[in-house]
């Protein structure tokens, strides 16, 4: 697969509803499904890729189909390249991390939106976003970095889903133990 540019993503309340939008959205343009699948409490998820003119098409298909179950949604461009290994957890990072941050969201969409705008805020590493599962619908990311950086990529952060009016928290862990990374991260 190509590097990802593009990503849109859809939360919805409704399985049933989440099934037929994602079919409206593949037959309105052309994007590739990166994740479609039910999460935590009863609801769908879907983030699909392409370019912005097709993402964006998708986008509005599914919104157009699914108005009443719609919990949230994104056109994200220029997606920051670190969004999708943290999405995976398939990064590592050495316990010695100066600080981390954590972003807590009410939906999957929002983290993702605050990974991303974390990540292009400050420099800091995406480790973790955790999209809903097991959380009762919530979502959360981490990243680690300097003090500064993860106070800057934070503020950025939760600041996107401040304006969606879905944020839980925002903190900045200094010197976190050793003992946090092994046993909570």
């Amino acid at each position: 697969m190509a590097t990802v540019k593009t990503i849109g993503a859809l939360e919805l309340s409704s399985i049933g509803i989440g099934y037929k939008a994602l079919d409206e959205m593949l037959k309105a343009a052309d994007v590739e499904v990166l994740l479609s699948r039910t999460i935590c409490s009863g609801k769908y998820f879907i983030v699909l890729s392409g370019s912005v003119d097709d993402v964006r098409a998708a986008i509005r298909a599914g919104l157009a189909g699914a108005e009443e179950a719609v919990i949230d949604s994104l056109v994200l461009p220029n997606v920051h390249e670190g969004v999708f290994p943290a999405l995976g957890q398939s990064v590592v990072i050495a316990p010695d991390a100066e600080a981390i941050g954590v972003i807590e969201s009410f939906s999957g969409v929002s983290t993702i939106a605050a990974a991303d705008a974390a990540a292009k805020a400050a420099r800091v590493t995406l480790f973790r976003i955790h999209v809903a599962m097991a959380l009762g619908g919530k979502g959360f990311c981490l990243m680690a970095g300097s003090v500064g950086d993860c106070r800057s990529a934070v503020k950025a952060g939760a600041d996107e889903v401040r304006k969606r009016g879905l944020l839980v928290s925002e903190i900045v862990i200094p010197r976190p133990s050793k003992e946090l990374f092994s046993e909570y991260i």
